[in-house]
C-alpha cells in the first residue's frame, strides 16, 4: 500500500528555514506526483506546492512563491520542501499528499495523504 510520511517541521522564527520531508513508498507506478498542503487553526486546507515524476512539473501557491522550493531525491523515494523566509502567517500543519498516476502539476486531486508535521512560526 502506498504510505507517505511527512516530517522536518518544528518551531522557527520569522525569518528562518525548514526542510520538510516526504518519504514514499508502495507506489505502484512510476509516473506520479506529490504535493505539499498546509492547515492552520480556523482556516481551510490549501495547496502549497506539488511536484511531478511524470514531467518534472512544479506548482507554487502564490503566497509561498519566491521562498519556498520543491524538490525530489528519485533514489530515496523523498520529496522536499525547502521552506525560506518564514513568515507567522506559514504557521500550519503540513501535509504531502500522492497521485498514484502522476501527470503535470497543478494536481486535481490527490489519493493518498500523510499524517502532517507542525510548523510554527514564531514573531
Amino acid at each position: 500500500d502506498v504510505q507517505l510520511q511527512a516530517s522536518g517541521g518544528g518551531f522557527v522564527q520569522a525569518g528562518g528555514s525548514l526542510r520538510l520531508s516526504c518519504a514514499a513508498s508502495g507506489f505502484p507506478f512510476d509516473d506520479y506526483a506529490i504535493g505539499w498542503f498546509r492547515q492552520a487553526p480556523g482556516k481551510e486546507r490549501e495547496g502549497v506546492s506539488c511536484i511531478s515524476r511524470t514531467d518534472g512539473s512544479t506548482y507554487y501557491a502564490d503566497s509561498v512563491k519566491g521562498r519556498f522550493t520543491i524538490s525530489s531525491d528519485n533514489a530515496k523515494n523523498t520529496v522536499y520542501l525547502q521552506m525560506n523566509s518564514l513568515k507567522p502567517e506559514d504557521t500550519a500543519v503540513y501535509y504531502c499528499a500522492a497521485d498514484v498516476y502522476g501527470g503535470s502539476c497543478p494536481i486535481r486531486e490527490y489519493d493518498y495523504w500523510g499524517q502532517g508535521t507542525q510548523v510554527t512560526v514564531s514573531s
